[in-house]
């Protein structure tokens, strides 16, 4: 027994220098191989407030905030993929510190229930818990939590009326974010109660830019050509730009990026096929119409797809005159509306094709 135990206790000794050297090394090994491949868009996304591109009033007056520990109520509102969500993220890490931040932020979005029953539970719950802790890294912390309610303009009227009481009587120890693409679809008394901020669309400069520094990172082959059809087909739209990126830098493997390969990806119709709905209309033939339009399902081209740039196409068009415009482009918003409601493609684009044929015809 006492031989087992003598055993025992020579094998605890710590283990020598050249042993811990051996035992650190495989394990950041280990660590190296279970490292995950993250999505481009939360890799690049940015860490600080001043990382934030092409909203300088918005980052003026967050700067102006931090460096007071303080920050009002806040609605952010703009198109999709312009640093909403990434911007208040942003704030709210430089505010309270990587250790504090999971204590201190809740973020609900549309994927999350938001009914009136959460806002009055959770959201409510949330808000009166009393804040303590401070940062380790001696900064001043703000002695209040974060609530962030994103794609906000997707809750229903009675779960926004009562986060209107929640958001005055926890005024002390919480600040709202409210994100939502459209601020009409947020009622009055919450409006409000915040400071308002519009994010514009990114300029095609910030984005080939950003673009070209991440193609770079991740070794990218791609022409300027390519990142600049790359900005067009997303339209002001970085985080779904930089998922076309991605997604094309998988699919090619290693290869250069091509125009063809970010049609492809991001489901655009292309030029020719365009052309073709064009001359079939101006034949004033139905019967090649039909055809036309059925191929145009088959090949499994999106019917809103379509819509969007065939506006471009008839805007910019010169054989057209206004009235003739104005005509097809009220046909155009007729069918995007029918199509949100669930319509029938064929028969949408149908309609739509043989407007098209009869303002064309108008001019033989």
């Amino acid at each position: 027994m006492q031989a087992f135990l003598k055993g025992a206790s020579i094998s605890t000794k710590p283990p020598s220098t050249k042993d811990r050297g051996v035992t650190a090394t495989a394990r950041s090994s280990g660590e190296n191989k279970k490292a995950k491949p993250v999505p481009w868009v939360e890799k690049y996304r940015p860490k600080c407030v001043d990382e934030v591109a092409f909203q300088e009033e918005v980052v003026a007056v967050l700067k102006k905030s931090l460096e007071g520990a303080d920050l009002p109520n806040l609605l952010f509102y703009g198109p999709p993929g312009t640093g909403k969500t990434s911007t208040i993220l942003a704030a709210a890490r430089e505010l309270f510190g990587p250790e504090l931040f999971r204590l201190r932020v809740l973020e609900l979005n549309a994927s999350d229930e938001r009914g009136i029953q959460v806002v009055r539970e959770k959201v409510k719950n949330f808000a009166q818990l009393t804040v303590s802790g401070s940062r380790s890294d001696g900064k001043p912390c703000p002695p209040f939590k974060i609530v962030i309610l994103d794609e906000a303009d997707s809750m229903t009227s009675a779960a926004q009326a009562a986060l209107r009481r929640t958001m005055e009587k926890e005024s002390k120890t919480t600040r709202f974010c409210l994100i939502c693409n459209y601020v009409s679809r947020i009622i009055e008394p919450l409006t409000s109660r915040c400071s308002k901020f519009r994010f514009k669309p990114l300029s095609d400069k910030i984005q080939q830019q950003r673009l070209l520094d991440i193609a770079d990172k991740e070794h990218v082959k791609i022409s300027k050509e390519g990142i600049a059809y790359l900005v067009k087909v997303s339209e002001g739209d970085l985080r779904k730009a930089i998922t076309f990126l991605q997604s094309a830098t998988r699919l090619t493997g290693g290869k250069e990026v091509t125009e063809k390969v970010i049609t492809d990806i991001a489901g655009v119709v292309p030029a020719k096929t365009i052309d073709g709905v064009f001359a079939a209309c101006q034949s004033g033939s139905f019967d090649k119409l039909e055809a036309v339009v059925k191929d145009l399902i088959d090949e499994g081209h999106a019917a809103t797809q379509l819509v969007n740039q065939l506006h471009d196409v008839v805007v910019e068009n010169d054989n057209l005159s206004d009235k003739q415009k104005s005509i097809i482009t009220e046909k155009l918003a007729e069918v995007d509306k029918c199509l949100a409601d669930g319509a029938d493609e064929h028969l949408q684009l149908i309609s739509l094709c043989a407007t098209v044929m009869q303002q064309l015809t108008q001019n033989c």
